[in-house]
């Protein structure tokens, strides 16, 4: 006869009745917060709308390519300047900094070259050499205005019509522009080994100067070295970065399947080869400072010598190792320290993660799911960027008025190339001129694409929200379904993924897109507050800057809390069907009705499995260590000359963690399902016959043990 009971219709639906049959989550369910479905698809169908327009206006070349003052691009095929591709300021002393020049805002004529100045000169001393050598005038014309040709024509006249610079420097492309080549000897900034100069009108002019108008270009010329000799490193090596991943990815899967046979087993040894791996460490670290020690100059601090392109200067000090002994050492002391407050914790977590080992096991689709999510996360990324681009280069060349004379009333004032010569404001204004200042506009579109932007940022992270919260519903659905089955494996319904997919997209599109949307306004608030405080960095107002960080403080903490609450919406939606609204305030209640265990379980889980993650991480890493420091005898021949052996050392360990958290990721969103189920089942269900409980036995004997005595007994 089958048992009856008036179970809530949470569970089971109508009618309210025990039903044996029940296999899962609910099935016979509607669809949720349709008025947010809609929304949604109105967004997204303006979003295409808004990547369209920005197609049909943007110019990528604007980014691409820096751009004269007539408004032409440099080194574009099929323009007079397609063998000019660099672009050279007139009079780059007016510059105030390298964002100015990037910018195309600095006010001073700019034109294509094809190659920068190498050599000191003035218009003056051209002219001087002029009458003995033309080629002189050869070679300083090539960065005058195309057609001027008069080298005799009065130095005050030249500058006033900006037909020629006053002066050229020694200087060097970089970002297709020429900037200063400036080198440091001895301490000493110098220029083609000057530090002092004189301009075209004999004023003194010194190399301090050229660094003020180009400030940071010395460390950017660095970092462009760098980041050169990075590439080159990459390009030797990828391949054996990819064996890395590979020997990553296959280490993580073996990891998940162990254990579903060895949890316990597994689960300490992780936690003791952490604690050896950490102990390894501080030895190796306090050995190499113990030898530095007694090495002459390398007592050097790190503040002392800067930055180095050579990373493996810093590998030469003591303070260095000594930075790492005591970091490895503060993380030694605290998980011992969690290890040993919370031991019994820990149990429960293990036994909590050896049912999601056997939950993962039979449902082992569920590890590759991430890669739906990266796919649509790399589709989201794309469009964005491509979207941002676009829109950045959808102005159109805004012409303004520069003058020698600070009081020119038409200064900076909006003007047009074709008809400037027919105005007066040369006339009022000698020597005032035209010139191409940035991509922009006056038309309504153009007015609004700083709020274009904003809205491409806002729904590039709603749409990123979404495609987590898709993942997060779809795997809870289907770990869902393997608790509530009576049997197991015999009532776990067939492709549970999918299926909780289908209904995730069927029946909760407006739910996970109510709950991303909340979540993407908090994050936009976020990055519009360290935009702000960008801003304020340089200002001295100390209560604006304080109240900026407590709110971007709080921020965060909400931005957190709206996580963690989403993430368990997300599970009660995939279990009961119900709308977004209720589905978080059912999952609230339930938490805070469990809060000792949410507090401490939930916590311990996530440091066992970021031990996990942390072990695969490290021992792939000092396999590649090892590997790029020709340690290992066997392939030492095969080890590629690398300019920094860190860089794809690095590589592999962020890749390593990255692939181990795809992995861990699911089985992490699987215990807080069985968690929340497990929770729901004892609030439900007494164990008796008409109410038995649907938790495993393992489960019930280790985490259920002493809320199951009293109901049992009063049963």
């Amino acid at each position: 006869m089958a048992r009856k009971s008036q179970v809530p219709s949470a569970y089971y639906g109508e009618p309210r009745r025990f039903d044996p049959t029940f296999r899962g989550p609910v099935y016979n369910r509607g669809c949720t917060d349709v008025l947010c479905c809609v929304l949604f698809v109105i967004v997204i169908v303006g979003y295409i709308a808004l990547g369209t327009v920005a197609w049909i206006h943007g110019d990528p070349r604007k980014v691409i390519y820096p751009t004269d003052s007539t408004g032409q691009f440099c080194g574009q095929k099929g323009t007079p300047n397609a063998k000019k591709a660099i672009l050279f300021y007139f009079n780059i002393l007016k510059c105030a900094s390298p964002a100015v020049l990037i910018n195309l805002q600095c006010p001073t004529t700019q034109m294509c070259v094809s190659k920068c100045p190498d050599r000191f000169a003035t218009y003056t001393d051209m002219q001087l050499h002029y009458t003995f050598n033309k080629s002189h005038w050869d070679y300083y014309k090539q960065f005058c205005k195309p057609g001027f040709n008069n080298p005799k024509k009065s130095v005050t006249q030249v500058l006033r019509d900006e037909d020629c610079p006053s002066m050229i420097v020694p200087s060097r492309p970089f970002l297709q522009r020429c900037f200063p080549d400036l080198i440091t000897r001895n301490g000493t900034l110098t220029v083609a080994n000057k530090t002092a100069f004189k301009d075209a009108l004999d004023t003194a002019r010194s190399v301090t100067e050229l660094r003020d108008a180009a400030n940071g270009i010395t460390s950017i010329h660095e970092a462009k070295e760098v980041g050169i000799k990075i590439v080159q490193d990459y390009a030797r090596c990828w391949h054996w970065i990819v064996i890395g991943l590979v020997i990553a990815l296959v280490i993580s899967l073996i990891f998940i399947l162990l254990l579903r046979f060895t949890a316990g087993f597994l689960l300490w040894f992780i936690i003791i080869a952490v604690i050896l791996l950490v102990a390894y460490g501080i030895w190796h670290c306090y050995w190499e400072f113990a030898v530095l020690r007694k090495t002459p100059g390398a007592d050097v601090t790190i503040s002392d010598i800067g930055f180095q392109t050579d990373l493996h200067v810093y590998l030469q000090l003591s303070q260095t190792w000594l930075v790492f002994m005591v970091t490895l050492g503060v993380t030694e002391v605290s998980i011992v320290l969690i290890l040993i407050f919370l031991r019994k914790r820990v149990r429960i977590a293990i036994a909590l993660l050896r049912e999601g080992s056997r939950a993962i096991s039979y449902i082992m689709s569920a590890l590759f799911y991430p890669i739906i999510t990266f796919v649509l996360l790399a589709v989201c990324i794309a469009y964005w960027a491509m979207t941002a681009l676009f829109l950045a280069s959808s102005g159109d060349a805004v012409y303004k008025v520069t003058s020698v004379h600070p009081n020119c009333k038409y200064a900076n004032q909006t003007c047009s190339p074709e008809s400037f010569n027919r105005t007066n404001i040369t006339k009022q204004c000698p020597g005032a001129q035209c010139l191409f200042a940035f991509y922009g506009g006056e038309s309504l579109y153009h007015r609004y694409i700083f709020i274009l932007q904003l809205c491409n940022l806002l729904v590039f992270l709603w749409l990123v929200n979404f495609t987590i919260a898709l993942g997060q519903c779809t795997i809870a659905g289907a770990f869902a379904s393997y608790y509530w089955a009576r049997r197991k494996p015999a009532d776990i319904p067939p492709c549970p993924v999918f299926s909780s997919f289908s209904r995730a997209i069927r029946y909760h599109t407006g739910s996970l897109a109510f709950g991303s949307l909340i979540l993407a306004v908090v994050q936009l608030i976020r990055v519009i507050l360290e935009y702000l405080d960008h801003k304020l960095k340089g200002a001295h107002n100390v209560f604006a800057r304080f109240l900026l960080c407590c709110l971007k403080c709080c921020f965060w903490c909400l931005e957190r809390f709206i996580r963690f609450m989403n993430r368990n919406a997300y599970i009660m939606i995939a279990i009961y069907g119900k709308s977004f609204c209720t589905s978080a305030r059912e999952a609230f209640y339930l938490l805070m009705r469990n809060v000792v265990r949410v507090a401490v379980l939930d916590k311990v889980t996530d440091f066992l499995l970021f031990l996990g993650k942390l072990l695969i991480a490290g021992s792939v890493g000092v396999i590649a260590f090892l590997f790029f420091t020709r340690k290992i005898p066997i392939i030492q021949e095969e080890v590629p000359v690398l300019n920094y052996y860190c860089v794809p050392l690095l590589t592999v360990i962020l890749g390593s963690y990255l692939i181990a958290h795809s992995f861990f990721s699911v089985y992490a969103m699987c215990v807080d399902t069985l968690f929340l189920c497990f929770c729901e089942d004892l609030e439900r269900n007494d164990g008796t016959t008409a109410k038995p409980f649907l938790m495993s036995p393992g489960l019930k004997r280790i985490l259920g043990r002493a809320e199951l005595s009293p109901k049992k007994s009063r049963g």
